[in-house]
């Protein structure tokens, strides 16, 4: 097997929920990986880092926001390609209660919305995404 491509990959996402609205982000035009969509703060855990852990750090690098895991509310997984080969990814999904309320986002042209559910297709979110935002929104 090729050195230079990675095996699976853990990712961890936040549908961060504060009175009744869940936060989304638009991802920068800069993004290779779709390019101003919205979506939720997510991203891939560090060697060693527990899901719980990574969602918070990567809720914090992308929002500014410090946050206290609710619940985990399900897994997604997708394909992805990396340099021809085909990376299988995995996700745990978690409700996140944010501990602060100021939010910076790391590019310039980024936006973000506390939306409520019947708010959430007036952005331009992705199926992925909006399921994400679904499993969070069932109740346990």
């Amino acid at each position: 097997m090729d050195m230079d491509v990675p095996g699976d990959k853990r990712l961890a996402a936040a549908v961060v929920m504060h009175e009744g609205r869940v936060l989304l982000v638009r991802r920068s035009e800069t993004e290779r990986f779709l390019p101003r969509v919205w979506g939720v703060p997510c991203g891939k855990l560090e060697p060693g880092e527990s899901p719980q852990d990574g969602v918070l750090r990567e809720l914090k690098e992308e929002t500014g926001l410090l946050g206290e895991v609710v619940r985990k509310v399900g897994e997604s997984s997708f394909v992805s390609e990396y340099r021809g080969h085909e990376v299988k990814n995995w996700q745990d999904n978690f409700l996140v209660k944010p501990l602060s309320r100021h939010i910076t986002l790391p590019e310039p042209d980024q936006a973000y919305a506390w939306l409520s559910p019947a708010e959430l297709s007036s952005v331009d979110i992705d199926e992925y995404n909006l399921d994400i935002v679904r499993q969070a929104l069932q109740r346990p």
